[in-house]
């Protein structure tokens, strides 16, 4: 049999026409690029700011790519919080990245709220497909310096017979007074011994003076291996308190796992411990009793452990996180009293100790604090919003 061979020139030109035929018949288009537009944040200041989206090519064209982009109001709302402006934005030729810069707003008490959002919407693509076509925009306002809130409720007067005032914190100012105050950080032996959840910052996210109140804000959020931020302040080591009348307004927060606190420690705790220092709860709530407080004495008992006498105040309406009350401790030598609006509710004396070692005749430090989770408060549940706050209006101590 005669069989020609593929060397044959014109056999060599009639296969490589064929295989550039089918090559080009299965060749297919380069696919168009990718647009996405990522989420952009900014904190609102005093000045008005811009903020920045990115808007990112997959890979680069021989195009000029473009996309039209438009706003949509959320809680972010046009034109006070941002200017909303509509658009076409370009990607040149061998290039993949541009950006959209939004006018926010300037305010100039920055006020603390919830952060505001928007959402910006990319369409009509230009050489190009769009895989991510919104994105949220976030105005930063959670870390504000100016946090209102209404003074209703209950007040107590600058003088009594009797008594002289011998101190006062109004929170007047704008920064906490450090020369009295102290920040504790981090949790402490096991929760501060309570096996509580949150993480003491001392920063200015968790603690706030601001029209005429201390804030202690309880917050949602990962510091260390703690899911909750919050603040405790003493004043141990710069001042101690012994007798006289104590009055605290203050508003409150409420909610389960939510544990706020205005007590004393004696200020011999670093030798005595805990509990022979003697510890003084003139508040403390339970945030799934939003309605009842409690008073508490504790001293070391005969046999080595916490000793106890304790009572509770109910609100005959509301809440305590509606309005301010004032919660008042009169202590004297051998008896204390607990006050809230100036009702009685709890009294304590030193027989109330027994045979054991009685400690409250003797100097105490203050400390305020707004605990998360605990043996006693429990853990939050969903139902339990956040941020939490304790407003304090003033503290007064008349002797």
């Amino acid at each position: 049999m005669n069989h020609k061979k593929l060397s044959d020139p014109i056999l060599v030109v009639i296969f490589l026409i064929s295989l550039s035929l089918s090559c080009s018949c299965t060749k297919q288009k380069d696919p168009d690029p990718e647009l996405s537009i990522q989420e952009g944040s900014q904190t609102r200041t005093a000045a008005e700011s811009n903020m920045k989206f990115y808007v990112v090519l997959s890979k680069a064209s021989a195009n000029i790519v473009s996309a039209d982009y438009s706003f949509t109001n959320g809680t972010a709302v046009s034109p006070g919080d941002f200017t909303s402006l509509s658009g076409t934005l370009t990607i040149p030729a061998n290039q993949t990245l541009t950006t959209i810069l939004v006018p926010v707003k300037a305010d100039p008490l920055n006020t603390r709220q919830p952060n505001l959002q928007f959402t910006v919407e990319l369409s009509n693509p230009k050489f190009c497909t769009i895989k991510t076509a919104t994105a949220k925009g976030t105005i930063i306002t959670e870390d504000g310096s100016y946090l209102p809130t209404d003074n209703t409720g209950y007040s107590t007067p600058l003088t009594y017979p009797g008594y002289t005032l011998a101190w006062s914190d109004e929170f007047s100012g704008t920064a906490l007074d450090e020369t009295v105050w102290n920040r504790e950080f981090g949790n402490g032996n096991s929760g501060w011994g309570n096996n509580e959840l949150e993480y003491y910052t001392g920063g200015p996210r968790n603690i706030l003076v601001t029209n005429g109140n201390l804030v202690i804000e309880a917050r949602k959020e990962t510091v260390e291996s703690f899911n909750y931020t919050s603040a405790r302040l003493t004043t141990q080591g710069k001042k101690t308190f012994k007798f006289g009348r104590f009055d605290i307004r203050a508003k409150l927060p409420a909610g389960k796992g939510i544990w706020p606190a205005l007590w004393t420690l004696g200020s011999n705790i670093s030798s005595a411990g805990w509990p022979g220092c003697g510890e003084i709860d003139i508040m403390e709530l339970i945030g799934t009793y939003p309605s009842r407080v409690s008073g508490t004495l504790h001293w070391k008992g005969t046999s080595g452990g916490d000793a106890t006498i304790g009572g509770n105040y109910y609100l005959v309406a509301g809440d305590f996180s509606q309005e301010f009350h004032v919660f008042s401790l009169v202590w004297s030598q051998d008896k204390i009293k607990w006050y809230v609006d100036d009702k009685l509710f709890l009294s304590g004396t030193s027989s109330d100790t027994g045979n054991a070692y009685y400690p409250f005749n003797a100097d105490q430090f203050l400390i305020f604090n707004v605990a998360v989770g605990g043996n006693w408060p429990g853990t939050p549940d969903p139902s339990t919003t956040f941020p939490q706050r304790m407003f304090v209006d003033y503290i007064r101590v008349f002797q």
